[in-house]
């Protein structure tokens, strides 16, 4: 269990340091970049994750995401599975890259002479985000409207569920790491230890039928981030972290 205090240790701290590191997972801070031929922080940020999803999964998503520190301080109020509506944060995903893509090659950043500078710490002060009372407003309405809220309502982890902008270009990068079929961070289950206690499937933060993946032989999931909680829980030791291809 070592491994799982580290974990939430991590994504505790990260959440602490949302408020300096907002604007560098902000999609609407790309859209304003690009209308001036910049490519800002989270554009680097995203491009990042979709490369780090190559080799671990949505491992960000499990150890580093600021949301999840605050969701996950959450179960101790609201500790409801989730079940479906996956499909959603695709809505919100779709038309926000496909209007990044008109920016970049058909609008704004167009007459503005393409993408001309890179500006990492674009529209922060000393690299921070939230420095005025306007940008404060703005962080806490996205944390209780998109995360918190949901929380509440849905049950665990909600937002990575339904309404995270950042989890499709780790999924998009997994299905290629899929596709290529190289070695990278994965889980591995070895069904005759399994003893249908359960366990892991009650304590997957993101809900998921873990033990019906493990007696499948299919540990491959797009909402799977990695966590490891499903393998420290587990008292026969059915499931391991690899570095390897996927089962399949």
């Amino acid at each position: 269990m070592t491994r799982q205090k580290i974990r939430k240790g991590l994504i505790l701290i990260s959440f602490f340091l949302f408020p300096a590191l907002f604007y560098y997972m902000s999609p609407a801070l790309i859209l304003d970049a690009s209308s001036k031929g910049i490519v800002n922080g989270s554009f680097v940020m995203f491009i990042v994750l979709f490369v780090s999803a190559l080799f671990l999964g949505r491992g960000y998503c499990g150890w580093l995401c600021p949301g999840a520190g605050c969701q996950e301080a959450l179960f101790m109020a609201r500790d409801q599975r989730v079940t479906g509506g996956d499909l959603i944060k695709w809505l919100i995903w779709i038309p926000w890259i496909g209007a990044i893509i008109i920016l970049a090659w058909h609008g704004m950043a167009w007459q503005a002479g393409g993408y001309i500078k890179v500006d990492f710490f674009y529209q922060t002060t000393h690299g921070l985000s939230i420095c005025d009372y306007q940008s404060l407003i703005v962080y806490y309405l996205v944390l209780f409207l998109l995360i918190v809220l949901p929380s509440f309502l849905v049950g665990r982890r909600s937002f990575c569920h339904h309404l995270c902008w950042m989890a499709p270009f780790m999924i998009l990068g997994r299905a290629v790491r899929n596709a290529v079929g190289w070695r990278s961070l994965a889980l591995k289950a070895d069904s005759e230890h399994c003893n249908l206690c359960h366990i892991c499937t009650k304590r997957c933060p993101m809900s998921l039928p873990v033990e019906e993946m493990v007696n499948a032989g299919q540990m491959e999931h797009r909402e799977c981030i990695l966590c490891g909680t499903c393998v420290d829980a587990c008292p026969k030791g059915a499931l391991v972290f690899q570095w390897g291809k996927i089962d399949r």
